[in-house]
């Protein structure tokens, strides 16, 4: 069965819950009350003893443009309970295999969920973009730690404070990615991989994917950037940022 609640679409196969990004109309972007549903979901499966993996997806060819600007703006978060860091804190602790399978364009938090994904699946036109410091703003997810550890510094700067784009095969060089899949083969391939992950001694699995976390150091990243995401909100730099982008034209940092 398959039921759409805040344009969050879920559904099972067997034991893996499906989750997908619905609102295509406005290429998936995250309102409050998709981070809301989100968290219900997780918080629902991570105690649910018959699901024992969770894939991301998307019902259309975007994986998600990352929060929707104007409804972020006007809920920003103002404390580490608020939806949207209660939903990157519950997949950074999520305690059973999260997968994705990622169509189109992942920006913000289209990119920096899949550091917590323990499978990454990407199709051949899939491109992922940090655009946070365009958006005079800061990393989130503890992504300033773990992109670093991944590709390395310089090649994390290209993405976190440049903002350029990665390819599906990009990503797949540094590792961010398992495989790149023609777009019908993506959500497939990671069915089958959550399927033989569901066959497997969940305990056993529980304590293999904490070995390879460094819960503590991504925790303590996650508290400072976001309390540094909190304070730029209030900026006049995030100020000309936003404006910019629903005015349709390229920020001006020059007076800054």
């Amino acid at each position: 069965m398959t039921t759409l609640i805040d344009d969050i679409e879920t559904s099972r196969d067997g034991a893996t819950l499906i989750i997908k990004f619905a609102r295509p109309a406005k290429k998936n972007a995250l309102t409050l009350a998709m981070y809301q549903r989100l968290n219900t979901v997780l918080t629902e499966a991570a105690a649910d003893k018959t699901v024992r993996a969770v894939i991301f997806g998307s019902t259309s060819d975007t994986f998600t443009a990352g929060n929707d600007l104007g409804d972020f703006m006007q809920n920003p978060p103002t404390s580490e309970d608020s939806p949207v860091f209660r939903f990157i804190n519950l997949l950074a602790t999520f305690e059973k295999p999260l997968l994705a399978a990622v169509d189109g364009k992942g920006i913000g938090l289209g990119l920096t969920m899949l550091l917590h994904c323990d499978f990454v699946y990407a199709s051949d036109r899939a491109s992922l973009v940090a655009p946070f410091v365009n958006l005079g703003l800061v990393p989130e997810a503890a992504s300033s730690l773990l992109l670093p550890r991944l590709a390395g510094h310089a090649r994390a700067a290209e993405i976190l404070l440049l903002g350029e784009p990665l390819s599906a095969q990009e990503a797949l060089s540094l590792g961010l990615v398992n495989a790149v899949l023609p777009p019908d083969q993506v959500m497939p391939r990671a069915l089958a991989t959550a399927r033989k992950l569901a066959e497997k001694a969940p305990t056993a699995m529980k304590l293999s994917k904490a070995l390879l976390k460094d819960s503590a150091a991504v925790s303590e990243r996650m508290k400072r950037e976001g309390a540094i995401f909190m304070s730029q909100l209030a900026s006049p730099e995030v100020a000309e940022a936003i404006g910019a982008f629903f005015e349709k034209r390229k920020p001006d940092f020059s007076h800054f």
